[in-house]
């Protein structure tokens, strides 16, 4: 049997009429899936009843469990997940005035092992499913109050499980089902180059984050060990087609680290790569870390900033947000499993 919150629209509608249904039953079925958010097909009552016997022998209704949530004072929210093979993964619920999100995860541990990031303390496992990605949402959503916006920024690097990352966006966005604007979701990169056309032909709309944490490729590659793969030279020229052919700026994420890549050259160093392209930059402090990361000074951000500031490159200065709950991607997961905390 296979999951049904692993199937788009199209192909529900395909599977449906294979047995003899019609188009509108599919639409139904994701009417209850999405706005109803029926887990049982028994209770899909529109449907004639040998549908909903057609469903149960053909599929069943799984999302992933949430088995710990915590608050911080800052009233930010992480839930740890538990998926059907007992692994788990994190999502984070980040209220503000106007708008609320989710920060969701698309694998369980990852591949690149970046120097300050726990998500890779223990190394991958697998991709997360269709299924699993849309469920951290549908079950925030039913639980929280509603979602505004989706990043996907969580455990994991959202382009090396493309397919899957892909097909939750295009779920999220079903307008006879979540109907979430793609302007609303944003995908987070550690610079997979070769993926970046596909985002950018197949969601547009959909805003990309870059994570970049250093401005020349000997830092980044000590920070970044995909930096070897796919280095500034050749990741900045794909941004730059990457923003013309969207229309939209790339938000570039610079974590500041004490002591690496907040000093006056680096800020210099960060206008002079940045030139060309149409961006942002985000600054976010830095959560305790693997390693001999450490949180920028006071002083370090101010001298940073203020250099940026004479270069003319418009940034922001993210809020530190639930270190009291452990909210950096990996940290909760590391201490559910007695891991060791990053």
């Amino acid at each position: 049997m296979e999951n049904i919150y692993e199937f788009a629209l199209p192909e529900l509608t395909q599977r449906l009429a294979a047995h003899g249904f019609p188009a509108y039953r599919a639409v139904q079925v994701f009417g209850w899936l999405y706005k109803k958010r029926a887990e049982e097909f028994a209770k899909m009552r529109t449907l004639p009843p040998h549908l909903r016997r057609e469903l149960a022998d053909t599929f069943y209704c799984g999302l992933p469990e949430c088995t710990l949530k915590r608050v911080s004072a800052d009233k930010t929210e992480k839930y740890l997940f538990r998926l059907t093979d007992g692994r788990t993964v994190e999502t984070v619920m980040i209220p503000e005035k106007k708008r609320r999100t989710l920060c969701v995860s698309s694998q369980v541990g990852c591949r690149f092992n970046c120097a300050f990031c726990a998500s890779g303390a223990s190394g991958f496992q697998r991709n997360l499913t269709v299924a699993e990605i849309v469920g951290q949402h549908l079950w925030a959503a039913d639980h929280e109050r509603p979602v505004t916006h989706i990043v996907y920024m969580g455990i994991g690097e959202p382009l090396d499980n493309f397919a899957n990352v892909a097909g939750s966006i295009s779920l999220l966005c079903e307008p006879k089902g979540l109907g979430f604007s793609p302007r609303k979701i944003t995908v987070s990169t550690c610079g997979i180059i070769p993926r970046l056309p596909q985002l950018a032909e197949a969601f547009p709309k959909v805003k990309l984050s870059v994570s970049l944490h250093a401005a020349t490729d000997d830092l980044r590659s000590r920070l970044m060990p995909v930096n070897r793969k796919y280095p500034l030279k050749n990741l900045m020229p794909a941004l730059k087609t990457y923003t013309k052919t969207t229309g939209q700026p790339v938000t570039c994420e610079y974590a500041l680290i004490g002591g690496l890549n907040t000093g006056i050259k680096q800020a210099r160093s960060l206008a002079k790569l940045l030139g060309g392209i149409k961006h942002k930059v985000n600054l976010i402090p830095l959560h305790a870390a693997r390693g001999n990361a450490r949180p920028a000074t006071e002083e370090e951000t101010t001298a940073f900033t203020a250099e940026l500031k004479k270069k003319n490159i418009f940034f922001t200065l993210r809020a530190s947000r639930g270190p009291d709950i452990d909210a950096a991607c990996g940290q909760l997961r590391a201490q559910a499993r007695g891991g060791v905390r990053a």
